[in-house]
């Protein structure tokens, strides 16, 4: 019998020798062109010790061949290591793109990984671009399979599991895979390699540590090196997803959707139903920000302000209210992020780009935490029974004069219902490119972006220093 690595192999190695839609491959610019903002904006950030300079300081003392650029390393690395500082840097800022229902940010474990694979292997913009798609697609379609509409929720999820670096280590090592000439029965292997590699928890989303940003580089690492190991001759196990020990039943305990997985294989891209971020913010935060922007937007002086409740689906709540102390008052800026309470502050005090940006986190402000601290946040049926294809909120202001105002959003901005437009997702990258580039290269990048269909070697797309 076939098995489900075979299949998806299968389409991979299909999309690669015969081309993808012209929607698809227009669709990985777009995924490519995200990335490499976040990526910049998140080295400019880079201020003082943290997980970029760790990995960066361990990449370095590693060694080895110079076959891939690393953003912000004056020299070349070997292709795994450049992933990982990529990696790192593509989800450090918590901007990258979200698959509903999945919930799991493809894009920054697969682009970093497939631009280092095409850097070692001199491949051309169309490898590339095949690489990106097809490595985003089995990605999203693996954390897909792991919503159960009894549960309302991804299985991953509620056991703790980070379905982005645990499911894009495979999606990963699809993209590296096809970079480096494997064909259907080495892709089998490197994603059955590959999902021996693949890892990640959520703790640190509720109670601080800096590890999650790493998550993404360990995956695009991971998948770089699973699909290295196969051209060198490793192999994996072909019932690697469904078997009796496999990826399947050791993570989401049998209980999967396999017509999430596998139906429409090459025919419905899921992952063109992936959404980018408005906000550099964990995504559960954002309907909280939309409503809020909307009040600041309607007169609401936050001066005014006596009590705030912010209505969200239940099963964010532990990740964006609890613990409640450590929501109203974060333990660093970077937690803050992942705070209910403290993102809608922002958001009533006003913050910058697409209406809160990296700015309004540099650092833990007093005005902020004053006005976190009068946000209590509840569940809320009606964003309950939408989550999670779509994510919902109500937030309610009561003045001190006794005023009650109330916003509702049931699909935040960037979701489903309302897709950012085309105007907006270049001003994020030029604002997230500019922070790290002059003007002058943030639109030579661009252009290249834009050239990518024809572009006859990739190799330094990615700038160096």
């Amino acid at each position: 019998m076939t098995t489900y690595a075979q299949v998806l192999a299968g389409f991979a190695a299909d999309f690669r020798d015969d081309g993808l839609p012209r929607e698809v491959e227009t669709d990985a610019i777009g995924r490519i062109r995200d990335v490499l903002g976040n990526c910049l904006a998140a080295h400019a950030e880079e201020s003082e010790p943290g997980p970029l300079e760790a990995v960066r300081k361990v990449t370095a003392s590693w060694g080895g061949a110079a076959q891939a650029d690393a953003i912000g390393m004056p020299y070349r690395l070997p292709a795994p290591s450049a992933a990982l500082v990529n990696g790192t840097l593509a989800h450090t800022l918590d901007f990258d793109d979200t698959h509903l229902p999945s919930v799991l940010h493809p894009s920054a474990s697969v682009v970093p990984a497939a631009l280092a694979a095409a850097a070692e292997s001199r491949s051309d913009g169309r490898a590339l671009l095949a690489a990106v798609a097809v490595g985003d697609e089995i990605c999203v379609r693996l954390g897909a399979a792991s919503y159960l509409p009894g549960l309302r929720n991804s299985l991953f999820f509620e056991k703790g599991l980070h379905a982005t670096s645990i499911c894009g280590t495979i999606g990963a090592a699809v993209a590296a895979g096809l970079l480096y000439g494997l064909d259907a029965p080495g892709l089998v292997s490197a994603i059955g390699v590959a999902a021996s590699m693949g890892a990640g928890l959520l703790e640190a989303n509720r109670t601080g540590g800096t590890v999650k940003r790493v998550h993404c580089g360990w995956a695009s690492h991971a998948g770089v090196s699973a699909a290295a190991l196969v051209r060198a001759g490793l192999t994996g196990p072909p019932t690697v997803l469904e078997g009796r020990f496999g990826f399947l039943t050791a993570y989401l305990d049998g209980r999967y959707d396999s017509d999430a997985l596998l139906s429409g294989l090459g025919e419905r891209w899921e992952v063109m139903r992936t959404v980018y971020k408005p906000y550099p913010t964990n995504h559960f935060t954002h309907p909280g920000i939309d409503c809020a922007l909307a009040l600041r937007e309607r007169g609401l002086d936050p001066a005014d302000i006596e009590e705030v409740e912010l209505a969200v689906p239940g099963p964010v709540l532990r990740t964006i209210a609890e613990p409640y102390e450590e929501k109203i008052r974060p333990l660093s800026a970077y937690h803050a992020r992942f705070s209910g309470p403290y993102t809608v502050a922002t958001a009533l005090l006003g913050g910058g780009g697409l209406g809160v940006y990296l700015d309004d986190f540099a650092e833990l402000r007093p005005e902020q935490l004053a006005l976190a601290a009068k946000v209590r946040c509840v569940a809320d049926e009606r964003a309950t029974d939408l989550f999670p294809t779509s994510f919902g909120a109500a937030l309610r202001v009561r003045t001190g004069a006794g005023a009650l105002l109330e916003h509702r959003v049931d699909s935040s901005r960037g979701g489903p219902g309302a897709p950012l437009a085309q105007e907006e997702l270049a001003l994020k990258f030029r604002l997230n490119a500019g922070r790290a580039l002059s003007a002058e290269a943030v639109d030579a990048l661009n252009s290249s972006l834009s050239e990518l269909a024809s572009a006859g070697d990739v190799d330094r797309l990615t700038p160096s220093w």
